[in-house]
């Protein structure tokens, strides 16, 4: 029986809950997950195509897959997700070494499609608009230590920015209702989680497409009642539809960690107008105020796009002053990507992809110099830290995340410390710190 399977998560968090669907799926119905790739009779390698990087690197993981099959070190290839639902039967025409094509509205039909495809039964990618949205019924296979887990609270994207396929891939905005997500939550935190991050592709858009969904303030109030969890982390909130509500929820409740992820993703107002962003400079200025002043101490992440269509020199040097006048704690930058099907591959103004690559590292070493400066004003601070496992660093036994770090894609926190198991949550006084990471020693009573 080829029942041994290796999963490939590529790509965002919310692909990442697809993949512990897939997995969970999988278990129920007899297969076997392993670590390893050499280990598996069957290959899945869970798609990302949301800039040409992440296509390139799924590209790659398939053909590396398609290798080990040619080699006769597995059996079966499978390649779900974001791919074949963009590219459907032109896949299949392409990547003819591929054995199953799944699209995100066969995610939770996986283990059907899998013992079909064994028993020799050879199916095309479907070709509809992606409709999935799980509920709470979808079990998962934590892939993050158990600790740790991702909220996934909505689906899709009906914003349209100009530069985005998003939509075009995963549909329209669904969000799930609020009692499903809290069992969901519930069943996470009965399972040991104790930090939650809550993920979609836009999380303030939460209930927006419906009549009587609760707002995303009111979930995290639900969310932060549940005796059992310790933190919760917000990621991929929205400019514009940041209220002071929702600013107050997270001062108020000693669980919601005091982070906001705000891709801003430029400040130009002619390149925000382009993008079809909501809200101009002074918006997003007057929320990064807003939400330091409500909430004292906040850690504030950010991305960037560089090299956007009409991006002068000009546009970039006030984009770098903006950094340095913000000072995020946390940035990550990406240089634009062409995407077909999207508005801004035909826009006039498209910048070389040398230039790009060079504003890119601008960003990133302006970047660095203002996250050490902060990191370096913690010294003395004391955090909590949620512990990961032992630390390869001599003199510090344990690893964490301060609730200022999210996994990932932030620094960690070295910790001076008693052995603890992961997932334990200490008290640490930070000694030192570089561009990335926090040095700290336990507080012990």
């Amino acid at each position: 029986m080829k029942n041994h399977v290796h999963i490939i998560s590529l790509g965002c968090p919310k692909n990442l809950v697809d993949s512990e669907i897939m997995a969970a799926a999988l278990t129920k119905t007899g297969f076997h997950l392993v670590p390893e790739p050499y280990a598996a009779d069957i290959i899945i390698v869970n798609t990302c195509t949301f800039i040409l990087p992440a296509k390139e690197e799924s590209i790659e993981e398939i053909f590396q897959a398609a290798r080990m099959k040619a080699e006769g070190r597995c059996a079966y290839l499978v390649v779900a997700g974001c791919m074949p639902q963009r590219y459907g039967r032109l896949l299949a025409d392409e990547m003819p070494e591929v054995d199953l094509f799944v699209g995100l509205n066969d995610i939770p039909h996986i283990a059907e499609l899998i013992n079909d495809m064994l028993q020799g039964t050879v199916r095309p990618p479907r070709m509809t608009t992606a409709s999935f949205l799980m509920n709470s019924s979808h079990d998962r296979v934590l892939s993050h230590p158990r600790h740790t887990a991702y909220l996934k609270i909505a689906e899709g994207c009906s914003n349209h920015c100009s530069y985005c396929v998003i939509p075009l891939i995963r549909g329209p905005l669904r969000s799930r209702q609020l009692d499903d997500v809290i069992r969901e939550a519930e069943t996470l935190a009965a399972r040991g989680v104790r930090e939650l991050i809550l993920t979609a592709q836009e999380t303030t858009a939460y209930g927006r497409d419906g009549t009587h969904t609760p707002t995303l303030a009111t979930l995290m109030k639900e969310l932060a009642a549940l005796n059992e969890l310790r933190w919760i982390r917000l990621l991929y909130t929205y400019p514009s539809s940041i209220t002071d509500n929702l600013l107050h929820v997270i001062a108020d409740n000693e669980k919601i960690c005091n982070y906001i992820d705000i891709p801003i993703q430029h400040i130009d107002d002619a390149i925000l107008l382009s993008m079809n962003r909501r809200g101009d400079s002074a918006l997003i200025r007057q929320i990064i105020d807003r939400a330091r002043a409500i909430i004292p101490g906040v850690a504030l992440r950010t991305s960037l796009i560089v090299g956007y269509p009409g991006e002068t020199m000009k546009i970039f040097d006030a984009l770098v002053d903006f950094i340095h006048e913000v000072r995020f704690d946390h940035l990550g930058v990406f240089s634009y990507s062409p995407e077909e099907d999207t508005p801004a591959a035909a826009f006039p103004g498209q910048v070389s992809e040398d230039e790009k690559e060079v504003r890119h590292e601008i960003i990133m070493e302006e970047q660095a110099l203002i996250s050490y400066d902060i990191n370096q004003s913690l010294i003395g601070s004391v955090q909590e830290v949620l512990i990961e496992g032992p630390s390869e660093i001599p003199g510090y036994a344990m690893v964490g995340r301060a609730k200022r770090q999210a996994p990932d894609i932030d620094g960690v926190t070295y910790i001076n410390a008693l052995e603890r198991p992961p997932g334990a949550i200490i008290t640490c006084t930070v000694i030192d710190a570089d561009e990335y990471d926090l040095y700290a020693d336990e507080i012990l009573e």
